[in-house]
């Protein structure tokens, strides 16, 4: 099993920007596929990015296409979201997760680690 830890998370007025991390233990973190999801308060968590475990593909819920961009660090194990033009509708707590496959993917439940997640929250 993979520990996942996020930082990065904080207070940021609309408009700026912020960098989550997640660091992952293990010594197998380049053979699968990563996703970052998010959960606002009264909502169901919700898919925001993922990526293959080359860095190669891609993908992002329509919400933060253009804004968001994942990537990733093999050989320090981490993955990356950098969140750009922030919108008061981005705030919730952002976990990342490694994927059970290589491949890319935005449902959950083809990702079995979670970390502990890291809160934005977006002002107006």
């Amino acid at each position: 099993q993979v520990q996942l830890v996020e930082s990065g998370g904080g207070l940021v007025q609309a408009g700026g920007s912020l960098r989550l991390s997640c660091a992952a233990s293990g010594r197998t973190f380049s053979s699968y596929a990563m996703g970052w999801f998010r959960q606002a308060p009264g909502k169901e968590r919700e898919f925001v990015a993922t990526i293959s475990w080359s860095g190669g593909n891609t993908d992002y819920a329509d919400s933060v296409k253009g804004r968001f961009t994942i990537s990733r660090d093999n050989a320090k194990n981490t993955v990356y979201l950098q969140m750009n033009s922030l919108k008061p509708g981005d705030t919730a707590v952002y976990y990342c997760a490694r994927a059970k496959y290589s491949s890319a993917s935005i449902k959950s439940s083809s990702y079995t680690d979670w970390g502990q997640g890291t809160h934005v929250t977006v002002s107006s």
